[in-house]
């Protein structure tokens, strides 16, 4: 028994090692990207660095979630394709090792995956994304607060120059100044004796009252001024003002989606069905780690060992994991749409489950689809 518990340690170490690194490059991979997003949002914005790092590690649980199935499946084919091309598998095989046995390194790797999915999936996700969302709408804050300072000349984005003078303890906006040069064509500039600013509906308009909009053509460099009593100028779009509309269904704990209450129906603007599938998935997501490294290493058993490499089983394997997420598209658009169909939920780690045994034992009987050469009859 010795020896197998070695042969389960060395092949489980191989897997653990190859899905550290695959896992880092993928993590790394999916983080510049959201990176670069976030650097512009809020550097741009005149935030610190500090505020980025944050941004930054509270995106992390969301990109790994994405990146540890898929470095699952990349480290099963590796390790599974270098075994063999190294004459390992077959070694084994020959002492009396079946297909369903070698695997069991495999399952054993694929259930710490399947942990690491689920404290993902129902903890550290729902919980960075919501925190995400408060310090978003603090930061949107922030940014109207420096916008109403008076006394400076400030430019919340590119070709836009806003000044107040004094800003009354009533909210009201004396001696406004606001030049808008964004477009090339027509230079816009408005003064206005007094302004307010009001919300709606996650906008904001700065009504200014007893003022003059004065309109620059910069083709012959002619003037327009125009007075008015009162004019309404959205600055939204530069505020980054968005409306308090409570948690998204990627927000909210498992267990609060199962119950699909009232009030987080309301809340969320979704129905049962759709909360439930939200959970269901979750689960599924998780066993989809462990299926996705069972079926890297299920497709490249099958067939006989050539010394050319396992190439046409590693295309095969990546073919059945296109195929799974498919299959998760339609299942999870089901569990959506009926809520009695919640267990569609599941269709990807079942279809996944059942294409893995038929890998496995095809792999034990090689020449079950060939035909046997016949044998001659003795007289």
């Amino acid at each position: 028994m010795g020896h197998v518990a070695r042969f389960d340690r060395y092949m489980l170490s191989q897997l653990m090692v190859l899905f550290g690194f695959f896992s880092l490059v993928l993590v790394m991979v999916y983080w510049i990207n959201r990176a670069v997003v976030l650097f512009d949002q809020l550097i741009a914005d005149g935030q610190s660095a500090a505020v980025f790092l944050e941004f930054t590690a509270l995106s992390l649980p969301a990109v790994i979630r994405l990146a540890l199935p898929l470095s699952a499946f990349a480290a099963a084919v590796y390790v599974t394709n270098r075994m063999t091309s190294e004459s390992e598998m077959v070694v084994v095989q020959a002492t009396g090792y079946s297909a369903f046995r070698l695997a069991r390194p495999v399952v054993y790797f694929g259930l710490i995956v399947v942990l690491l999915m689920s404290v993902l999936m129902h903890v550290l996700v729902p919980k960075s994304l919501l925190q995400l969302d408060v310090r978003t709408s603090e930061i949107a804050q922030n940014v109207t607060a420096r916008l109403l300072t008076e006394g400076k000349f400030i430019e919340p984005t590119d070709g836009i120059t806003f000044y107040i003078r004094e800003i009354t303890p009533a909210g009201e906006l004396r001696d406004i100044f606001l030049s808008d040069v964004r477009d090339p064509e027509s230079h816009v500039t408005y003064t206005a004796a007094q302004a307010f600013l009001v919300h709606t509906d996650g906008d904001a308009q700065l009504v200014m009252i007893d003022g003059l909009a004065q309109t620059l053509r910069t083709s012959d460099q002619r003037l327009f001024t125009t007075a008015f009593e009162d004019f309404a100028y959205n600055i939204g779009a530069f505020m980054q003002i968005t409306p308090d509309a409570g948690r998204n269904a990627a927000q909210v704990g498992t267990p609060e989606l199962l119950s699909a209450s009232p009030a987080l129906k309301a809340e969320t603007g979704q129905t049962a069905a759709y909360l439930r599938a939200r959970a269901h998935d979750r689960f599924s997501q998780s066993v989809l780690g462990l299926v996705a490294a069972l079926l890297g290493f299920a497709a490249l058993m099958v067939g006989s060992f050539s010394r050319f490499g396992v190439w046409r089983q590693i295309v095969f394997a990546i073919f059945l994991i296109i195929v799974i997420k498919a299959v998760e598209t339609v299942g999870l658009t089901m569990a959506r749409r009926e809520e009695a169909l919640w267990f569609m939920a599941y269709l990807p780690s079942i279809v996944g489950v059942i294409v893995v045994w038929f890998l496995l034992f095809t792999a034990t009987r090689p020449y079950l689809f060939k035909r046997r050469p016949a044998v001659a009859a003795v007289p």
